[in-house]
């Protein structure tokens, strides 16, 4: 007799179909797993054996053989451990194998029978929901599955309570979506004295999801600036929530199954590897920037990253996803990202001060700037220089303006571009190409010629012409302004890179 349960196997944010086949034959006593199964699902073998234990089980003195099919497809992570224990079970002929048909199981063993959480509940929830089946999950989890409406979940604390729910001896209540949790505060631009350059560039940088470099010497501001970034960004529509979560839930940070509506912000150290940024490790798991998928990933000390690390960014950065090939497989992440950087202008920070300044100037610029490479500053949108702040400025009483009304022009902006978002698919201005830039995008007359003369002045790239005219298409929608004029076109230029390198 063969007994059947299914279950998943995650790649990237991807759910794939898994069967788990369980046959208990004549021979001498041993218990096999196979299927292309990692370290963690053969040591489910322990954990299974220890938890039918604890329910005052042993296991027959047969051969047992788990199959995981598709053998070819890679199973990782502890997920396995109770759909081995249900195909084990129906097998044995303790539960009913054809009850388990319209279910799909995921969750991890203790030794004393408890089922404890794992990475990923929330992308098996949507897949059985495709399927048109129940999950059964761990109880931990369960608020985090139910975001999955619309399928029957079965949130277990212990595998004997889900046997007996399973029997009709005991009902196990269905459990309630997670919380939706509110912005936490944050600073606010009126902290902010001086910089209404690089506060300009932050709300345009806001407005249409662009890249932003913000380049000053250490204490003017560049880190409080991209800290109050989140409090003006508009909070995540329900689809993007769920987005954003999924991502949360295969790197395990899904807690409790509350989902945030704010735009995740992620800072990792500049000591950070290749890895930690872009995804990978030996089981591969998403980086830093597919955790700040849809939000804002801050670079502070931009050079001080590894140069590989960052030019690791660049297709991330131009395609919205990160593709990690390994020789057993290929896996996808989204990076739908926006850059915020930071950078002193050269080692010492102090370039423009002659009495601070060290005894390289000017060329210690050169070569702590030259870290970062030319395609990679070609792919950010805004370049802004952040003058250091007098004592005098410091004194001033706050700003009238602060974040809350930065973020209703920021909102506005953002309204305009989600009503092109069915015609054209982007979220943002920044999303905008082909035909659709072109017609959304185009200057007039005047604009057009400021343009060419630009272009060709400044010597802009097929990509810094794309992409300075959607900041100009950006900045006409925070003047709810139709038609993209030579004004649009002459601020978004003054934000661009003048001194190409690499």
């Amino acid at each position: 007799m063969v007994a059947l349960v299914r279950t998943v196997a995650y790649l990237g944010l991807d759910a794939r179909s898994v069967e788990v086949q369980c046959q208990i034959a004549p021979g001498l006593p041993r218990f096999n797993i196979v299927g292309l199964a990692d370290k963690a699902v053969g040591e489910s073998r322990e954990r299974v054996q220890s938890a039918l234990a604890a329910m005052g089980l042993s296991l027959p003195p047969k051969r047992i053989t788990i199959n995981l099919s598709p053998a070819d497809l890679p199973k990782e992570g502890s997920h396995y451990d109770l759909p081995i224990a249900l195909a084990l079970l129906a097998a044995m002929g303790v539960t009913d194998g054809e009850q388990l048909h319209d279910w799909i199981a995921v969750g991890e063993l203790a030794l004393d029978g408890r089922v404890v959480g794992s990475p990923g509940v929330l992308l098996a929830a949507i897949h059985a929901s495709q399927e048109d089946s129940g999950l059964i999950c761990p109880a931990a989890q369960g608020a985090e599955a139910r975001w999955a409406a619309g399928i029957p979940i079965c949130a277990a604390p212990d595998l004997i309570s889900l046997l007996n729910h399973l029997k009709g001896t005991q009902t196990l209540a269905p459990p309630q979506p997670g919380e939706v949790e509110l912005a936490p505060p944050g600073p606010d631009l009126k902290q902010v004295k001086g910089q209404e350059v690089a506060k300009r560039a932050l709300e345009i940088a806001a407005a249409g999801g662009h890249n932003l470099l913000m380049n000053g010497p250490p204490g003017a501001g560049k880190s409080l600036l991209a800290s109050c970034l989140p409090g003006i960004l508009p909070d995540l529509t329900p689809a993007e929530a769920l987005e954003v979560s999924m991502v949360q839930s295969v790197a395990g940070m899904l807690e409790s199954g509350r989902i945030s509506r704010a735009r995740p912000f992620r800072a990792p150290h500049h000591s950070a590897s290749m890895a930690a940024l872009t995804g990978g490790g030996l089981k591969v798991k998403p980086g830093e920037v597919s955790l700040a998928h849809l939000g804002v990933l801050f670079l502070d000390e931009l050079p001080e990253f590894q140069r590989a690390v960052l030019d690791s960014l660049r297709q991330p950065l131009e395609t919205g996803k990160v593709d990690i090939a390994r020789a057993n497989a290929h896996v996808t992440f989204p990076a739908r990202v926006q850059l915020i950087a930071a950078m002193n202008p050269c080692r010492c920070g102090y370039l423009a001060d002659a009495a601070l300044a060290c005894s390289r100037a000017p060329r210690c610029a050169a070569d702590y700037q030259s870290k970062v490479s030319g395609p990679m500053l070609d792919r950010i949108d805004l370049h802004v220089d952040v003058d250091p702040v007098s004592a005098a400025d410091l004194s001033l009483p706050p700003p009238a303006e602060g974040s809350a009304e930065v973020a209703a022009r920021v909102a506005s902006a953002r309204f305009i571009q989600s009503g092109r978002s069915g015609e054209t698919g982007a979220r943002t201005n920044a999303e905008l190409d082909g035909a659709h830039l072109e017609k959304h995008a185009t200057p007039d007359e005047a604009g057009r010629k400021l343009l060419l003369q630009a272009a060709d002045a400044m010597r802009l790239s097929a990509r810094s012409y794309t992409r300075m005219l959607r900041v100009a298409r950006t900045i006409a929608d925070l003047a709810g302004v139709e038609h993209v004029g030579r004004i649009h076109i002459a601020e978004a230029l003054s934000y661009r890179r003048r001194a190409p390198r690499g």
